[in-house]
């Protein structure tokens, strides 16, 4: 190979997305390629004339225009230019008669500054890409190119237990539990115990049978009807001093929550949290129990993956072993980055841990203060409340009060239980709210007509302070309390905001003001004094933004659901988003999410406080234009909102 190929060679291994093919293909790619030199204000390609040339920036900078001479882009070394003709896998056919060539480009290119251009011909780039399709996602454009990056997110191995299908641990796998041991509402307690002790097992699923014969496919027909747990046994029948003779349908908890053979490990896990119960019944396609996974089976499956430490908050007492608890699932996270976790089970997992304190800390709230005089909900907003949760979320919570509170027989040890809560996680590791948005704050302690009064005030008269407040209360999720408290909150507000049009454009503007970090030649903006200097906030104008999008889609939508992607996925399914905006918006979300904690665990490792600012010279370049590509989807559906939703001072 002569010296100006290897020379070609060895630049083109340093590029994307040449530098993840093999070698014997990069040994002969150069042989392929012209080198071309353009001078300054050189027009390469002429819009509306036919290209079927491939041009990669050896040296210099081009910009690419529109037809009508707009700047889309400026180009710099190791980039591309003229590929959508290219890859198109249309011919376009002269008036002529003659062989069918290129499709005419509708985008000019024209050089800034004095250049050195690699050319590759159509026909052996089609040739390369159907080699490796990868050239030819990294060339479908910036949301192909993320899209490319978030499916590579998706698909990495890491926390394979966790992934694991609860189909694989049915009776008969490798891994099984054990077939389900079942019981009827009407036998007796002291028989229920009998058995629960003759099998070795902690709980029972309460079925009823058909008294004919069962459906064919429907094996034995048995319906699940409730669930009775050796701690119900303790706390429901011995400690309440009942008759052995008790039918078990009196102390059963009715309507158990299930899992579908589909379900993942980890996200039974997850819906055990939730709901904070230790036993989920495993059904098939017809509701019948085939087994129950315990809290306990989770930690065996992960008795190699230290996760399950977060059950230990239910016997942490001390602020210091609560703060060991966290501080140590924050690591274990941190690892899950490093064995290839998506962003999703990274998120989950650290919200499950704040959830399981928040939990725990209530509940030595209580035990130190009394039991509550009326029912009360405790609701985590912002991040928390999308289990969004990275390493640098702080509290954001409320609580919400049944109606027969009473201000002046009941704020005084609501406010003490409050004060008890918030500090107790502070002291834990989540800390204080800076903006005060926290239960003990009395603001964000109110009954539930007073919740949905001040909703209504929100949605139809969306004031600033108002509007900053709302988009934040949208995303509720109740961690302690009774369900119907938040719900009757949440799902009047959900209900209210749909047709609210004015509330839809004031969010739709406070989601265009957040400006991503891009200049006028979609090169990235960096802070150019200061202790943040060459560095970019990512979630001022990226993630924060796309949140901002999803919930007002997801409002428009009328869905209650409060995370980003299932937002977007709901405003799909209501022809309020196109599936293609949803799906860029998902990615980019991902991969900016991914990024972020990613960057947080290196500082968690270097004994650093998490943040959100990150040096895009740290980064590799790949990760550079996809960063560059998520903030340009962002950017560009904010224009979309701008139109489609005009604020107007009314």
């Amino acid at each position: 190979m002569s010296v100006e190929l290897d020379e070609v060679r060895r630049f083109l291994a340093e590029q994307e997305p040449y530098s993840h093919l093999p070698e014997e293909e990069m040994a002969e790619l150069p042989s392929q390629m012209e080198i071309v030199y353009v001078r300054r204000g050189d027009t390469v390609i002429t819009a509306g004339h036919p290209n079927d040339t491939l041009y990669i920036i050896r040296s210099g900078a081009v910009d690419v225009l529109d037809d009508k001479n707009v700047l889309l882009d400026r180009r710099e070394s190791g980039r591309s230019f003229g590929y959508s003709t290219v890859l198109s896998t249309d011919l376009y056919a002269s008036n002529s008669g003659i062989a069918p060539c290129a499709l005419p480009i509708w985008e000019s290119s024209t050089a800034v500054e004095d250049s050195l251009l690699l050319t590759m011909p159509g026909e052996d780039v089609r040739a390369l890409v159907a080699r490796y399709p990868e050239v030819s996602r990294y060339y479908g454009g910036l949301s192909a190119r993320i899209r490319a990056d978030a499916d590579r997110l998706r698909r990495r191995s890491g926390a394979d237990v966790l992934r694991t299908r609860l189909t694989d641990l049915l009776p008969g796998s490798d891994r099984a539990l054990r077939t389900a041991v079942t019981t009827e509402p009407s036998t007796t307690v002291a028989d229920a115990a009998r058995l629960m002790v003759d099998k070795d097992v902690s709980c029972l699923p309460v079925v009823t049978r058909p008294t004919g014969r069962p459906r064919p496919g429907h094996g034995d027909g048995a319906e699940l009807v409730g669930i009775i747990t050796d701690r119900d046994m303790r706390s429901r029948v011995v400690a309440a001093g009942l008759s052995g003779d008790t039918p078990v349908a009196e102390v059963m908890t009715p309507d158990p929550v299930g899992a579908d053979t589909d379900a993942t490990v980890f996200e039974a896990m997850l819906r055990m949290s939730d709901i904070g119960i230790h036993h989920l019944p495993v059904l098939d396609d017809h509701g019948g129990v085939l087994t129950v996974i315990a809290a306990t089976d989770i930690v065996r499956q992960l008795r190699a993956d230290p996760i399950y430490l977060t059950t230990d908050l239910s016997k942490a007492t001390t602020p210091n072993q609560l703060s060991q608890i966290i501080r140590d699932t924050s690591q274990i996270a941190s690892g899950f980055i490093e064995r290839g976790a998506s962003p999703d089970e990274v998120s989950d997992l650290l919200t499950v841990g704040l959830d399981s304190l928040a939990r725990r800390v209530i509940t030595l709230a209580e035990e130190e203060v009394g039991p509550p005089p009326v029912p009360y909900a405790f609701v985590v907003v912002g991040s928390q409340g999308r289990r969004a949760v990275n390493f640098a979320s702080d509290q954001d919570n409320a609580l919400i009060l049944a109606d027969d509170y009473d201000e002046a027989e009941h704020g005084e040890y609501f406010a003490t239980l409050t004060s008890r809560i918030c500090d107790g996680l502070h002291e834990a590791g989540q800390m204080h709210c800076p903006g005060d948005m926290m239960a003990s704050n009395p603001k964000w302690r109110m009954t539930v007509s007073q919740w949905q009064q001040t909703f209504h005030e929100w949605i139809t008269a969306p004031q600033p302070e108002a509007l900053l407040y709302a988009q934040i209360f949208f995303d509720m999720r109740l961690v302690h309390g009774p369900r119907d408290l938040a719900d009757h909150v949440h799902l009047s507000a959900v209900e209210a905001a749909q047709g609210s049009q004015r509330l839809h454009a004031q969010l739709a503007a406070l989601a265009v003001r957040s400006d991503p970090p891009l200049g006028v030649f979609r090169g990235l903006v960096v802070d150019r004094k200061g202790d943040y200097a060459r560095t970019l906030h990512i979630k001022a104008g990226g993630t924060a933004a796309l949140v901002q999008i999803a919930r007002l889609y997801g409002i428009v939508a009328g869905s209650p659901l409060v995370g980003t992607r299932a937002r977007l996925k709901a405003a799909v399914d209501a022809n309020v988003l196109s599936r293609s905006g949803a799906r860029d918006l998902s990615d980019a979300f991902e991969f900016l999410t991914s990024l972020t904690l990613r960057h947080q665990a290196v500082q968690l490792r270097r004994g650093k406080k998490p943040d959100y600012r990150i040096a895009p010279d740290s980064l590799g370049k790949l990760d550079r234009v996809n960063l560059r590509d998520a903030f340009g989807i962002v950017k560009s559906i904010q224009s979309s909102l701008a139109v489609t939703y005009p604020v107007r001072n009314t």
